[in-house]
């Protein structure tokens, strides 16, 4: 095995579960927001801001990950083929109009988890891996 080889595998392997490359990325909603599927026109359309309503009929509120973060730049590229530049400029047109606002944007995933077991109505992206009992999946985007 070739030093370059040896390193790769060692970064690989001290790598968090998540931050691998082919991990699931799933969407995720609250719990208690009465919504188990969601099809993935209707995430298209409550991430960018077409509708804020969940199937159930309560108020939709879409949270982002981190800006610039690879689980962000992956999730666009999953649901509508985007990458973040393009999402960002979709973003300042429809501000600009005066149409609808982007995404809750959250610091880290952890707030993620806390805003969908604090707001019934919180819808989240991120590895599957890192779901817990706060929120439930709603829609797979890879396996």
């Amino acid at each position: 095995m070739t030093r370059m080889r040896r390193a790769l595998l060692v970064v690989a392997l001290a790598l968090p579960p998540g931050a691998m490359p082919h991990a699931d990325m799933v969407v995720v909603a609250s719990a208690r927001s009465g919504v188990d599927r969601l099809s993935r026109s209707e995430a298209i359309n409550i991430f960018l801001g077409r509708f804020r309503q969940l199937p159930s009929g309560g108020s939709a509120l879409p949270i982002d990950q981190p800006e610039n973060s690879m689980e962000k730049r992956r999730f666009y590229r999953l649901l509508v083929n985007k990458d973040l530049d393009e999402i960002n400029a979709y973003w300042t047109r429809l501000r600009f109009s005066g149409k609808t606002s982007p995404p809750r944007q959250a610091k880290t995933q952890g707030e993620i988890m806390n805003w969908l077991a604090e707001r019934e109505g919180a819808v989240g992206y991120m590895d599957r891996s890192q779901v817990d009992g706060r929120g439930r999946i709603v829609l797979e985007l890879e396996r």
